[in-house]
């Protein structure tokens, strides 16, 4: 039996995405998570999956950071991207780490379940007017950072992601259930591999992968769609 989950916290649009996903595969499993969280532990208990669709704006995650856990933690998982940001720096950004393909949020329910259909028969799905980008890789210093970046463990992901949103040592300590001894290796392997000298600018460099504006405006879209539906 084909296996979907849908890693999306609007419940309007999940139920959209459950609706194209019935065109494809009419029998389908369709798993739900709503956040990046809540996906690695459906994961982490087994879920095998045909495909894993994923928005890259929710609560406590920002940008490319949900797509670098989930490939780096199981990276023979196909992820598709469903989003409502159309920059070509983001989409070339979630091709360079290998995902499945590119949906916008704005297409049309058959043009989703088209796209997706073409996801699970292996071809990388691309919105037409974003079709040049399909074999380009992040050029120059963000593509170095992302190389760097995936060096990082899943916890140091983790971690880096919580020093982003400016946790303390013993705050990230109580949420992920280590010792602050722990957090400070944790941090001090995470400047390491990323090649800089402070927490301030491990930051700095996340932020250059992670589109800082990408939360906000995924939040606005949401509640205009929420408001307009």
């Amino acid at each position: 039996m084909t296996r979907f989950l849908i890693v999306e916290d609007h419940p309007l649009f999940r139920e959209a995405l459950e609706g194209a996903l019935r065109m494809v595969a009419p029998e389908a499993e369709i798993l739900q998570a709503t956040s990046v969280d809540g996906a690695l532990e459906q994961l982490a208990a087994g879920a095998e999956l045909d495909l894993l669709l994923l928005d890259l704006s929710m609560p406590g995650t920002t940008g490319l950071s949900g797509i670098i856990r989930i490939r780096k933690a199981f990276p023979k998982v196909p992820v598709v991207i469903v989003s409502a940001h159309q920059d070509p720096s983001i989409i070339s950004g979630a091709l360079s780490l290998g995902v499945s393909g590119y949906i916008l949020k704005s297409s049309s329910k058959q043009d989703l379940a088209q796209s997706i259909g073409e996801a699970l028969r292996g071809l990388v799905c691309v919105p037409n007017a974003y079709r040049a980008l399909r074999p380009r890789r992040a050029p120059g210093p963000a593509h170095d950072l992302l190389k760097r970046l995936h060096d990082l463990t899943p916890q140091q992901l983790r971690v880096l992601e919580m020093l982003k949103r400016g946790l303390q040592n013993k705050q990230i300590a109580y949420e992920l259930k280590i010792s602050e001894t722990t957090v400070k290796v944790h941090v001090s392997d995470i400047l390491r591999k990323l090649n800089v000298l402070s927490r301030t600018k491990a930051i700095v460099e996340m932020s250059k992968i992670d589109f800082a504006t990408l939360a906000s405006e995924g939040m606005r879209v949401k509640h205009d769609r929420a408001q307009s539906e």
